[in-house]
């Protein structure tokens, strides 16, 4: 039977037409491998540089092969700034632009974690007032699923209205909102007067709401079960990847934007914590909401809360010392027994369902989340060869806290994401080191050893909560011994970038420079940032590895430069970006969150300072474990793990550069090893391929002419 529906090449004109862009060859080569894998069930990691139009080249062929097909297509998207274009502007526009070219319209839905969405049952007066402001406390599910950490515009005009303002606010925009969606509440709230106008899913009534038929996220999950082409983020991956794939609706091709850090969101996801509070907050909400005592709980509390004051910060690598682990268990066994008096008694035959009880249904779900994570930190050690356990105080309250991680997430993702369906995992730097399979190896494409085969299957938990007659089954993610699927057939391509990157950057090693040691900056590597920013006439943004860093070269640049400074931290992001795009002499320092995600092109960004290599602290307890295991397997551990990890640093770092085919300027890397050490070379091949040069000279006469009025600068200079 003929396709009935036009060429990829032709739709995707179609699409970009639509958009007012023109055509990219990347794009259209994208495109087309994309077709092709989803067309014949396969894996593929796409490359697309900045300025490819990555979303087009997926999106175009998802939408077609959805539609022809009668196949099912999931998108993700890492942050909910990208989740948005790709959802209020990309998608809409191609599904419009397409649809007089394919058999039907295609249905598009947005999914994300139910905690998103207005309770309309909690506005009406149907769950207890959070007067704590600490439901969420537990890192559930629930919470999990909103990425909010990766946005940081997100309540950031609500700092100045008082949490009772926001939630009257919230209360009225509820009764009006057709979509319930916290994304469109403008401008935001906090995430404490969030938590009073929603639930996770563990606290939903469920069928027993008296209001679901005009629930929220029951209706963004019905529109995305009948939808062609459904759009969700990372952190809902990371759920279903950790055990709960009914998450996500039925599926047959998966397509990853921003795949490189898919690993990361599916190991925080799967990362448990346990404190003195977070059991106190589960008693508090037994005691308030279930009327049940908590005398055991209590007991246990105390006895953790001795076990943990003497206990080292760092990872135990042999399990849980033994006091510790008897703690755990006491919390464990105590929130087992409150489970079983919270359940509600079954109703006598003849007899009808007692009402829903949402202050049940909150307690029982506080109670739940401590007795998996504890479950989870006592077993034996012998059952935790693949998790990572530490120990760690927070410097804000010194509250101490156990953590657990899994050794390995590439099975978990192999097994619930990518098994038995397409996928196509996007970004623009997938190729580490010129090669693709250190990263098909972090997401289960390539099987990485026994670590990754203990991840692989999830054990199920079966609790009877509130909610239903029968009960509610969990999935909690635990240690297996069956191995994982084979190793899955894939293939990389790179469809390179518009840009011109050796014409348009320069790549400037700081060779001269002493290694970088423990302070936050040398005298030297002052001396060489005042030098490059003088000569770029500020236009600088500074990317550092430590917030230490980022604020001790701030204080020193405002006290020897006339430009002005911004340091991370002390305004919302949003704002200082903002401020650095607005200004060309203004320079923004930061870390992390500067490393990925900021957009300036132009004239005010044409310095891009790197400190030092972003290898991981040494401490890192989960990468120091991965490193261990994959050392004694046989491997490289430095290089699998922490210069793997660097690798993509820098390449999202020395991206923030180059953003329009008009851009120019310098990636200064104040870390000579990059050019000195062994690892260098592999580290540099994971950049974009600049004009390379360890001559400071050559970079600052660079940055001088670039620093010109626009009639005078120079249209290459990499060439000078």
């Amino acid at each position: 039977m003929p396709d009935p529906a036009p060429d990829v090449d032709h739709l995707l004109d179609v699409a970009v037409a639509a958009l007012g862009g023109s055509p990219r060859e990347g794009q259209r080569r994208m495109a087309n491998q994309v077709a092709e894998a989803v067309e014949k069930g396969e894996h593929l990691l796409v490359q697309a540089g900045t300025g490819t139009g990555k979303s087009l080249g997926y999106l175009v062929p998802s939408v077609r092969h959805a539609v022809v097909a009668d196949e099912r297509v999931v998108v993700s998207t890492a942050t909910l700034a990208l989740q948005r274009q790709v959802m209020t502007r990309d998608l809409p526009l191609v599904a419009d632009a397409l649809a007089p070219e394919l058999p039907r319209k295609p249905r598009i839905a947005l999914l994300k974690g139910w905690h998103n969405y207005v309770c309309v049952h909690k506005t009406s007066g149907g769950y207890p007032p959070d007067d704590q402001g600490m439901l969420f406390d537990l890192g559930d599910r629930g919470a999990a699923e909103h990425p909010s950490t990766t946005d940081a515009a997100d309540g950031e005009d609500a700092g100045k209205e008082s949490l009772g303002a926001q939630v009257v606010r919230l209360r009225e925009w509820a009764e009006e909102t057709e979509t319930g969606d916290r994304d469109d509440l403008v401008p935001g709230v906090t995430d404490r007067a969030w938590r009073q106008v929603s639930v996770t899913s563990l606290e939903c009534l469920g069928q027993r709401c008296p209001l679901l038929e005009e629930c929220f996220p029951e209706r963004a999950r019905a529109a995305a079960r009948s939808a062609d082409v459904v759009v969700t983020n990372h952190a809902m991956l990371g759920v279903a990847a950790s055990g709960s794939p009914h998450v996500l609706p039925e599926h047959q091709v998966l397509v990853v934007d921003e795949a490189h850090e898919l690993a990361d969101r599916v190991t925080a996801q799967s990362t448990a914590e346990l404190s003195v509070g977070s059991v106190e907050h589960a008693g508090r909400m037994a005691r308030r909401h279930g009327g049940v005592a908590t005398t055991e709980l209590d007991s246990a509390a105390t006895a953790l809360g001795a076990a943990l004051i003497h206990l080292p910060e760092g990872r135990f690598t042999a399990g849980l010392p033994e006091g510790t682990r008897q703690a755990v268990a006491m919390v464990r066994d105590a929130a087992r027994g409150l489970l079983s008096a919270l359940r509600p008694e079954k109703p006598a035959a003849g007899e009808s369902a007692a009402p829903a009880d949402s202050g049940l249904k909150i307690a029982t779900s506080s109670v739940l989340a401590l007795f998996e994570v504890a479950e989870r930190m006592a077993a034996e050690a012998d059952d935790q060869r693949y998790t990572v356990l530490w120990c760690s105080r927070a410097e804000r309250d010194g509250a101490t806290r156990l953590y657990a991680a899994p050794l390995a997430v590439n099975g978990l993702i192999r097994t619930h994401l990518l098994a038995g369906r397409a996928s196509v995992l996007t970004s623009a730097t997938l190729s580490l080191g010129g090669e693709f399979r250190s990263m098909a190896r972090s997401i289960g494409l390539e099987g990485a050893g026994e670590a990754a085969a203990a991840t692989a299957t999830a054990a199920t938990v079966a609790v009877s909560a509130p909610g239903g007659s029968e009960g509610t089954t969990l999935d909690v993610p635990k240690p297996a011994t069956s191995p994982a699927p084979a190793s899955l057939p894939w293939h990389g391509v790179d469809v390179g970038s518009p840009f011109d990157y050796p014409r348009q950057g320069i790549l400037y090693i700081a060779r001269r420079l002493p290694p970088p040691g423990r302070e936050p900056a040398t005298d030297a590597q002052l001396d060489e940032i005042e030098a490059l920013i003088t000569a770029a006439g500020g236009r600088t943004l500074g990317l550092f590895s430590s917030r230490r860093a980022a604020v001790a070269v701030g204080e020193a640049m405002r006290e020897r430069l006339d430009v002005p400074v911004l340091v991370q931290g002390e305004d919302q992001l949003p704002t200082l970006v903002r401020q650095f795009a607005a200004d060309e002499p203004t320079c923004l320092l930061g870390t992390l969150s500067l490393w990925q995600g900021v957009d300036v092109p132009g004239r005010s960004n044409q310095l891009v300072i790197i400190d030092r290599i972003p290898f991981p602290r040494p401490d890192d307890p989960v990468k120091s474990a991965r490193s261990e295991a994959v050392a004694a397997s046989g491997g490289n551990g430095f290089m699998s793990v922490a210069a793997t990890h660097a690798a993509l640093l820098l390449a999202q770092g020395a991206g923030r550069l180059i953003r329009s085919t008009a851009d120019r300027g310098v990636v200064a890397v104040l870390d000579p090893r990059l050019s000195t050490a062994r690892y260098g070379e592999f580290l540099t091949r994971s950049l974009p391929a600049f004009w390379r040069t360890t001559d400071r000279e050559v970079a600052l006469g660079a940055l001088r002419r670039l620093a010109e009025p626009p009639a005078a600068t120079s249209p290459a200079p990499a060439t000078a």
